[in-house]
């Protein structure tokens, strides 16, 4: 299927790896003109030397800027750099887990900075340009935790809860002028972040990194781990130029772990 999007401009953020790249990846390789967004320089470098490589056949094209987006300056860097994106994929890692008892303010700043409020200004920033040129796709990469929230994610529940009711809200006022709002939920999929959690649970519970993974793997109905590419490919169809009825969702990409009908 031809996705409609060569030659438009993607930004994606945190896509030095991960689920952040595989988005990227998907975009590239459909010939879209890709920025990719991360905090660490060699990383970034390295990814975007990889993806250019990728794209090259689809005649897709990559280039990358070092920035924290969460500050105004990184977040100025980048559209200095680029004054205009077709595209937004907005993406940042989870704040840590714990006990809601032992956050203080900083704590719940940082997680707003992160997964909501980072996410508001880069959609402020491209949304209305968008609008103008008749076309626009918005993506914000949260966590099935929003529809089925863990006690113990409670600065990740809050946080991207927000960003999803702030979407939600927004995404009924654009559509009319050609620009989709949308939210990819993950569940379990297979990162270095999954696997940093489980290697933190195995040393908590005295097992090995391999038990971990099975026994978390044994009780998923699909009795494996998503493939960031899987995300990565939805991710462009919600991108595409079929996927322009698809407005003010929730996407959730967890193998059917969700016990639910809705």
């Amino acid at each position: 299927m031809d996705l409609g999007i060569s030659g438009k401009k993607a930004l994606v953020c945190g896509a030095s790896a991960g689920l952040g790249l595989a988005c990227a990846t998907a975009l590239a390789t459909e010939g879209a003109q890709v920025v990719i967004v991360a905090r660490t320089e060699g990383p970034l470098r390295e990814a975007a030397a990889g993806l250019a490589e990728l794209a090259a056949p689809s005649g897709g094209q990559v280039a990358w800027v070092a920035a924290d987006v969460t500050t105004a300056e990184g977040r100025a860097r980048i559209f200095a750099a680029h004054p205009q994106f077709d595209i937004v994929v907005t993406n940042a890692g989870g704040p840590p887990a714990g006990d809601f008892r032992n956050w203080d303010r900083e704590d719940w700043i940082g997680a707003l900075d992160a997964n909501m409020l980072a996410p508001i200004e880069l959609i402020k920033a491209t949304v209305d340009g968008m609008m103008d040129r008749g076309f626009g796709r918005i993506v914000n990469i949260t966590s099935s935790a929003v529809k089925s929230p863990l006690e113990i994610l409670g600065l990740s529940n809050g946080a991207r809860a927000g960003l999803t009711g702030f979407a939600a809200g927004l995404a009924r006022s654009v559509i009319a002028r050609g620009v989709t709002i949308n939210n990819l939920l993950p569940g379990t999929f297979d990162t270095a972040r999954l696997a940093s959690n489980f290697a933190t649970q195995a040393k908590r519970d005295g097992k090995s990194v391999a038990e971990i993974r099975a026994a978390r793997v044994a009780k998923h109905p699909a009795r494996r781990l998503g493939q960031p590419e899987e995300l990565g490919k939805t991710c462009a169809f919600l991108c595409s130029v079929h996927a322009g009825y698809i407005n003010g969702q929730n996407v959730l990409l967890d193998g059917g772990s969700f016990p639910g009908a809705f």
